[in-house]
């Protein structure tokens, strides 16, 4: 079969927080675009501050299809995916059902270098962690941007995610939350410095017009 990577492309028709009023409707496909690109920043802070040696580019690919199974599945809402553990073992097998079903839509040379994306590899178990840490990274985001537009539908949802995020106990999300999390809630200028730039200019104009 040969249809693999065009269902991987319908990743942008699933929507997430389906039980949440948004100012703005995510994705699972720029979702887990961030999420790839945060679980490969905690491989980074890892490498660099904590003396590791992770697969940086292992946790970017891991990140980027950690929830491609939702193109079968759809995005079940947290609180009934967890509501009991039978829940979630039911859940668990459906996930890893259709993980199968995306396998075998690629060439079955191709398979093997895919399989350990849809069936978790012991080697891998601490990039899953970080790549489940970035998934809250991820949603503590989304909650900074909804709030940032006024929508309090989000307040309870961004304590209830930071404390999941501390319970995960992973040093590097907490060294990114610490380190960069605060710029997400700047606008574009702010970003960008394009406001200080403006200011200094407006001050040296000021000083070059005096007398």
């Amino acid at each position: 079969m040969n249809n693999y990577f065009a269902m991987m492309s319908r990743m942008k028709y699933i929507d997430r927080w389906a039980l949440m009023r948004n100012t703005r409707a995510e994705n699972l496909s720029e979702h887990s675009l961030e999420v790839s690109m945060i679980a490969h920043a905690l491989a980074v802070i890892g490498n660099t501050y904590l003396g590791k040696e992770l697969n940086t580019d292992r946790a970017a690919v891991l990140g980027m299809y950690h929830d491609a199974t939702e193109i079968i599945t759809g995005d079940m809402p947290t609180p009934i995916k967890y509501y009991n553990p039978e829940i979630r073992h039911t859940y668990k097998e459906i996930e890893q059902k259709a993980g199968q079903t995306l396998l075998s839509m690629l060439p079955e040379e191709m398979r093997v270098s895919y399989e350990g994306i849809f069936t978790n590899q012991e080697e891998d178990a601490y990039l899953w962690k970080l790549v489940k840490a970035a998934e809250k990274l991820s949603a503590y985001i989304k909650c900074i941007e909804e709030e940032g537009c006024g929508n309090r539908e989000f307040v309870r949802a961004r304590e209830t995610t930071l404390e999941q995020l501390h319970r995960l106990k992973v040093r590097e999300a907490e060294l990114f939350f610490n380190y960069f999390i605060d710029a997400y809630g700047k606008n574009l200028d702010e970003l960008t410095g394009e406001e200080q730039c403006v200011k200094t200019e407006i001050l040296l104009f000021a000083r070059a017009a005096e007398p």
